[in-house]
């Protein structure tokens, strides 16, 4: 497809996919976020800051790219988050500049909107730093003028400027050492290439698979991992290194205000700014000013601030205190791995149960288990995770209940290369793992005890409700796309549109006479009133129960329940 002219139905479709496009991919760029006492999750920050943009131009009736350009731009400005939604809102302020007196924009005019993009952000930033965002976008720039001298087809410049986006993005480490130290990119030039990824597909009209959510490639996973590896890199530093304590955000509204005094002008409002703190961002537009900038004194920032308009906007975090909580974190987390250390019993024993949610964690240690590796469902563990796990566990003889039928040989092959004698539990469910540890005898020998634990959970039958993310049909059974189903011992038994509907209904059919105890499991998308119905109705079913309600906060299943 060739487009000449980039029209105001373009431009539209242009901001809107991008808007998708980043808000879908948020956490990913969050994922790569690893400097330390970060003002804001940086995906997060550019999503909102673009959400905004997009809406004013949703909302705007203009019909010319120049006005809907200064839409976008407003609309950045004002819903700007952090310095990674400020500097996106300083390029499209420049992009705006120099569109706005144009009705289309032809290739010319799309790589010099680009280039003014780059240049007003790199103004709006007190000392520009390379391997970021700045070097992404100038990048991107260069490749687009070089595109527009050689073709009128804005799908072809704009395809240029992607493709170097993205060059340069994998670059970043080479230029910003923190980033290489940690083995990532960077995430606001990341947020960025999406951006420029939905302008160029909403002109060529391409379609990508993974418009619902990014499927990151393998080199965008090994970032991943190690930006979770590195995610406390902040407790490697010292509270006391934190030269100027406060991140100090204002909006003001030029003009305006009974104390103003003066006169904006912006290169001596930055410098003032400037001589009491650091990482200084300042945008301002005919109307408003915007300001962030790390201080000791966040009061005379607002004061200068007042001199010159009406304070519309006022936020500080105390940073050294949103550091001192990294370092409470970090450190609870090491006194609970210290805690299951030193929970194994006197006979020797470890008991390895996987699972995913902290209740059903918690419930797993008061019933014995050493330790509770996270895992389950989407999340199931490697080999090496539980090889680790029972390292760690520092028994003499470990029992592993996997709970879950994937993770079955991983947990077969641990046992096989574990330094001290191991066996596997097959427990296919929580419940099944939950009623064999309650089989589990101290004073017995490794083969029997995991013998007699398995025999013992086959008299547990497991439910689970979870939703369908896709119509078909399995056994007999229509399935349709966000019905609730209804899982008993790993066969879909029934589906019901009503959550509490169907965990009662499968309940019922697990009911016989021998029945005596019902569990339900309160997982994330569960809730303690409908787990309250849940009871009333199955006590219509037989009063004679003994019912019990837990909170699991496990993912996937709204509810986990056993009977026996």
């Amino acid at each position: 497809m060739k487009v000449t002219e980039i029209t105001e139905a373009h431009f539209r479709k242009m901001v809107a996919i991008s808007s998708k496009r980043l808000s879908n991919n948020a956490e990913f760029i969050n994922s790569l976020n690893v400097f330390p006492v970060p003002d804001g999750d940086t995906g997060t920050n550019m999503s909102l800051s673009f959400v905004s943009g997009a809406k004013y131009v949703s909302e705007s009736t203009a019909n010319t790219v120049g006005s809907l350009a200064v839409a976008l731009a407003k609309g950045l400005l004002m819903g700007a988050r952090g310095n990674s939604g400020v500097i996106l809102s300083q390029i499209f302020r420049g992009f705006y500049k120099s569109t706005e007196k144009k009705d289309s924009l032809n290739a010319n005019d799309l790589a010099a909107a680009l280039t003014a993009g780059v240049e007003t952000a790199y103004k709006a930033v007190m000392k520009p730093t390379e391997g970021t965002i700045l070097t992404v976008a100038r990048e991107a720039a260069r490749a687009a003028n070089k595109a527009a001298g050689e073709s009128d087809d804005t799908v072809i410049v704009m395809a240029a400027a992607y493709e170097a986006a993205k060059k340069a993005l994998a670059t970043t480490p080479d230029l910003l050492p923190v980033l290489k130290e940690v083995g990532v990119v960077d995430s606001g030039g990341q947020g960025l290439t999406f951006v420029y990824e939905g302008f160029f597909d909403a002109l060529s009209g391409n379609q990508r698979a993974e418009d619902d959510a990014h499927q990151p490639s393998v080199e965008e996973m090994e970032e991943m991992v190690n930006a979770e590896h590195h995610k406390s890199v902040q407790s490697q530093l010292s509270t006391e290194d934190i030269k100027y304590g406060y991140c100090t955000e204002i909006m003001v509204k030029l003009g305006a205000g009974r104390l103003v005094d003066s006169k904006f002008d912006y290169d001596e409002f930055r410098n003032h700014l400037n001589a009491i703190g650091d990482s200084l961002l300042v945008v301002a537009d005919e109307e408003i000013v915007k300001v962030h900038v790390h201080t000791e004194h966040p009061g005379s920032v607002m004061s200068y601030g007042q001199r010159f308009g009406s304070l519309i906007k006022v936020k500080v975090d105390n940073m050294r205190l949103q550091h001192e909580t990294i370092l409470e974190h970090d450190e609870q987390e090491e006194n609970k791995e210290e805690a299951v250390v030193a929970s194994v019993n006197n006979e020797g024993y470890g008991i390895i149960a996987i699972a995913s949610g902290d209740g059903i964690a918690n419930l797993f240690k008061s019933l014995g288990a050493t330790y509770v590796l996270s895992g389950g469902q989407t999340m199931n563990p490697s080999t090496q995770d539980i090889v680790d796990a029972i390292k760690k566990v520092n028994a003499q003889k470990v029992i592993i209940l996997p709970n879950n039928k994937n993770i079955f040989l991983a947990a077969e092959q641990a046992a096989k290369v574990a330094e001290v004698p191991t066996r596997v539990v097959a427990s296919r469910t929580i419940a099944q793992g939950m009623t064999a540890l309650i089989a589990f005898n101290p004073e017995e020998q490794l083969d029997k005890n995991a013998a007699n634990m398995s025999d013992e959970m086959d008299s547990v039958k497991s439910g689970q409700v979870t939703i369908a993310v896709r119509d078909t049909t399995i056994a007999g059974n229509i399935i349709k796309k966000d019905d609730y189903m209804g899982i008993i011992d790993g066969k879909i038994e029934l589906t019901n549109p009503d959550k509490v509907d169907a965990a009662v209904q499968m309940v019922e059919k697990m009911l016989d006479d021998d029945s005596e105890i019902v569990t339900i499991i309160i997982g994330q998308d569960g809730t303690s009133a409908e787990a309250e119905n849940i009871k009333s109705a199955v006590l219509k079913l037989d009063e004679d129960l003994e019912i019990e309600i837990h909170q699991g906060n496990q993912p996937v299943y709204p509810y986990l329940i056993s009977v026996e």
